[in-house]
């Protein structure tokens, strides 16, 4: 038996092979997709509108630009950097400073001291320029062929909060609404998405102790200022933003909505309406109705669904429901309404996408204003590569920005220079090839008017 294991293990073994590994090459990179990033900025001519809009002049002897600090975090946050010391690291890449044309990097509290330079009127206008870029996007799918609801006829944008907790002292980082470590101190953006192409619309970077609604009426008329005109908004939230000023704000400029209901004595209210029974949908009922709440100049459209959750056998059988109720301006039965909002849930989704993967607010400085700036950074980031996504279209589109980061960013190169020509050189097969040639392809044919 022992001679037979022998035998077999003579046979069916492979000799690992040894391998030495030297750290002497030369030109190679594992960010080899950063290529197509920076072909595609440059057809946005993405440092000239920054530096138009932001024009903070360090001085003759200055080696770095403020523009030259927000690219290069938007390119060490599109990496995958989770810090400015990593932004630094991705950008000391000796490819990407030749790919990217920069002679040499600063170090990151350089980074940091030029982001402390932002005033609140940059930051407002860093915000416009992302709305440009967005201009520009929407106008090539459109006259690509893209059949964009939202640049041509009708937008749904979900809005929603999120809370970013801070160690340490950080200048308006403040102790309010926490749902993760009650009494830390936190910042609190408020956040509008585009539901139809999953990209950041607009966004506030505020203190941690603001209310969830604190200022949503003025935040969405800086949302509308950028909208494309004869498009209809139609505004999804939750109940955090069961207002009366934001519905008649919504309705003064034909806009709709369709918000969850936070009341009081919602419940008893809900019980005393008419029901009926959801056809195909066992065991669910729905009701309408019209309602004034107090402090309100008129009544409003509500509607609601109920789900039986059991029955309790006291005295007499009892029902219990679970409720689920809206107030809208739409055409939609309460069923569509219930489903209509559930797709909300993708909000919360592109939040943790925008925060956990993308980073938003988690690279930070000491001061409100930079840490702001760094925000819209990190949401420039992001729309990016959704914009990339969208133009490339296919598959690419549905990918969330990890996955575009590991197939189409991470991928391994060498830069080859010959006769002062640059090549850079990628494996002859990899994953997901085919769509890292559709996205280079993209981002050097595009044009933009």
């Amino acid at each position: 038996m022992h001679h037979f294991d022998e035998e077999y293990s003579k046979k069916y073994s492979k000799r690992q092979p040894k391998i030495k590994a030297e750290m002497s090459g030369k030109g190679l990179t594992v960010h080899a997709g950063l290529l197509p990033v920076l072909n595609f900025m440059g057809k946005l001519m993405f440092r000239e509108r920054v530096h138009e809009a932001v024009h903070k002049d360090r001085g003759a002897n200055a080696r770095y630009q403020f523009v030259d600090a927000v690219q290069m975090v938007v390119i060490g946050l599109i990496a995958g950097a989770t810090s400015m010391v990593e932004v630094m690291k991705v950008c000391t890449d000796e490819v990407l400073k030749k790919m990217s044309g920069w002679k040499e990097v600063p170090v990151d509290t350089t980074i940091g001291r030029i982001m402390k330079l932002a005033s609140q009127g940059d930051i407002v206008e860093l915000t416009g320029v992302i709305h440009r870029f967005r201009g520009k996007i929407w106008k090539r799918a459109v006259r690509s062929g893209h059949k964009l609801r939202s640049a041509l006829c009708e937008v749904w944008i979900d809005v929603d909060s999120t809370v970013d907790g801070v160690y340490g002292k950080q200048e308006g980082a403040e102790v309010g609404y926490n749902p993760h470590k009650k009494g830390q101190k936190a910042y609190h953006p408020l956040m509008a998405f585009i539901a139809e192409t999953k990209e950041v619309l607009h966004s506030w970077f505020r203190c941690g102790s603001a209310y969830t609604s604190n200022g949503v009426v003025e935040f969405m008329k800086e949302c509308m200022a950028y909208m494309n005109k004869g498009v209809r908004v139609v505004f999804r939230g939750d109940s955090g933003f069961f207002t009366g000023e934001l519905l008649e704000y919504l309705e003064s400029i034909l806009a709709g909505y369709l918000i969850k209901v936070k009341l009081k004595n919602l419940e008893g209210l809900l019980e005393g309406q008419k029901w009926n029974e959801v056809k195909g949908e066992p065991g669910w009922e729905q009701a309408e109705f019209w309602y004034r709440c107090a402090g309100w100049d008129r009544a409003r459209r509500f509607v609601a669904v109920r789900q039986l959750v059991k029955r309790e056998k006291k005295l007499v059988e009892v029902s219990v429901y679970e409720y689920f109720c809206y107030v809208t301006t739409e055409r939609l039965s309460p069923m569509e309404a219930h489903r209509c909002y559930g797709k909300r849930a993708t909000c919360e989704t592109l939040i943790e996408e925008s925060k956990g993967q993308m980073n938003a607010g988690h690279i930070r400085t000491g001061e409100f204003l930079a840490n702001a700036a760094l925000f819209q950074c990190a949401v420039l980031a992001y729309n990016l590569l959704k914009w990339m996504g969208l133009l490339s279209g296919g598959v690419i589109q549905k990918w969330e920005v990890k996955t575009m980061r590991l197939w189409l960013i991470r991928v391994a190169g060498k830069l080859v220079e010959r006769s002062r020509q640059m090549t850079l050189k990628l494996p002859e097969k990899f994953l997901h090839q085919e769509e890292w040639e559709k996205w280079e392809r993209m981002s050097l044919d595009v044009v933009f008017q």
